[in-house]
C-alpha cells in the first residue's frame, strides 16, 4: 500500500509516496509560489509526476502550518507567505484524478502522527511532542487521540508563557516558549551579546561568517568550554525544562518526543534537560517521564504526512 504524503512549507513543497513500512519510494520537491495561481498548476504537476512514477495512493496526507481543520482540511489561519491559503480547503487543491481520502494537519501533529504509526509513539496513549526548530511546536495525544481543542488551536506549546513580562511574539503575547528556547532565540540572544563585545569563540564567525553561526554551532561550543554558549545554552535549556515540568502536570504524558533541528543536539540537549524536568516534577508525579528523540528520520514531512492516512484516528 501507497500512501502521498505532502509538506507544504514556505520555502518549498515537498511530496512523496510512502510504503505501509514508513519508507519513502518516490518523492518530488518544489519551490513554494508565491501566489494561489501559481501554487495550484505547481502541486498538480508534483502530483502528476509522483502517480505516473508509482500508483494511485491509498490516500493523502497534508502536513502545513497553521490551523489546519482536519475534518474539512481547511486551512482556519496562516500568517506568512502561505496567506493565500487561508480560508481553502487542502484536499481541494490536490488535483488527484480519483476519488481517495485525503487527510490534513499541522505540521507539528503531523510529526506526531508519524511517530504514532513508525515511531517512539507507537502503542502509547498520552504522549506530548515539542518540534524545535526556527519556532517551536507541539502536539499532544491524550488517551489515544489528537488533542485539538474547540477551535483546532490546542497544542500550540511554543506559545505558552513562561516570561510574562518577557519578549513580543508575533503571536501577540510576551514571553512565549519560542521566545526563549528556539533557534531562532538563542541565535539571537548569542548575536547580541558578541555584537555588545562579549568575549566568545564565535565572535569571529557571527561577524565574517554569519550564515554559519546556527544554533548547533552555539551548542558545540558550549560543549567545548565557551563561555558565553554555555551560559546562553544553559539559560535556555532550564527556561524549556521548566515549561516541559509544566506540562507534565498538565497532561500527565507516558513520553515526551522532542523533534526539529534543534533537537540534534542530542546528549548535550537531552543529558541537561532530563535532570531539570526529573527535579521539576518528579515530586508530584512520582515518576519520571522519558525524554526522547523523534524516530521518525525523515526531516521533510513527507512521512508525518503519510501517516495522517495510516493512523486516521490521530
Amino acid at each position: 500500500m501507497l500512501v502521498l504524503g505532502i509538506d507544504i512549507g514556505g520555502a518549498q513543497i515537498k511530496a512523496g509516496m510512502v510504503d505501509d513500512q514508513g519508507a519513502i519510494v518516490a518523492s518530488r520537491t518544489i519551490p513554494t509560489p508565491a501566489d494561489l495561481d501559481t501554487f495550484v498548476p505547481s502541486l498538480h504537476d508534483a502530483v502528476r509526476w509522483l502517480l505516473e512514477a508509482t500508483a494511485v495512493p491509498a490516500g493523502v496526507g497534508i502536513g502545513c502550518k497553521g490551523i489546519i481543520n482536519p475534518d474539512s482540511t481547511q486551512v482556519e489561519t496562516l500568517p506568512g507567505t502561505l496567506h493565500y491559503l487561508q480560508g481553502l480547503r487542502l484536499s481541494d487543491l490536490v488535483g488527484m484524478p480519483l476519488d481517495v481520502p485525503v487527510f490534513a494537519d499541522n505540521d507539528a501533529r503531523v510529526a506526531l502522527a508519524g511517530e504514532m504509526v513508525w515511531g517512539a509513539a507507537q502503542g502509547i496513549e498520552n504522549v506530548v511532542m515539542l518540534t524545535l526548530g526556527v519556532g517551536v511546536g507541539g502536539a499532544v495525544v491524550a488517551n489515544g487521540h489528537m488533542l485539538r481543542g474547540h477551535a483546532g488551536v490546542a497544542g500550540h506549546l511554543g506559545h505558552l508563557t513562561v516570561e510574562p513580562e518577557g519578549a513580543l511574539c508575533f503571536c501577540g503575547n510576551q514571553g512565549c516558549l519560542e521566545t526563549v528556547f528556539s533557534a531562532r532565540a538563542i541565535e539571537g540572544e548569542t548575536w547580541s551579546a558578541v555584537h555588545r563585545g562579549c568575549s566568545s569563540s564565535l565572535t569571529r564567525l557571527f561577524r565574517e561568517q554569519p550564515q554559519l553561526a546556527t544554533c548547533r554551532t552555539i551548542f558545540q561550543a558550549a560543549s567545548e568550554g565557551d563561555g558565553l554558549a554555555e551560559a546562553i545554552v544553559s539559560k535556555a535549556i532550564h527556561r524549556l525544562g521548566a515549561a516541559l515540568a509544566g506540562l507534565l502536570h498538565v497532561f500527565d504524558p507516558e513520553l515526551v518526543i522532542l523533534g526539529g533541528h534543534v533537537a540534534d543536539a542530542g546528549a548535550d540537549l537531552l543529558v541537561p534537560l532530563q535532570e531539570i524536568v526529573w527535579a521539576r516534577s518528579r515530586g508530584l508525579l512520582g515518576r519520571d517521564v522519558p525524554l526522547v528523540e523523534q524516530q521518525v528520520a525523515d526531516k521533510s514531512g513527507i512521512v508525518g504526512a503519510a501517516g495522517l492516512v495510516m493512523a486516521p484516528r490521530a
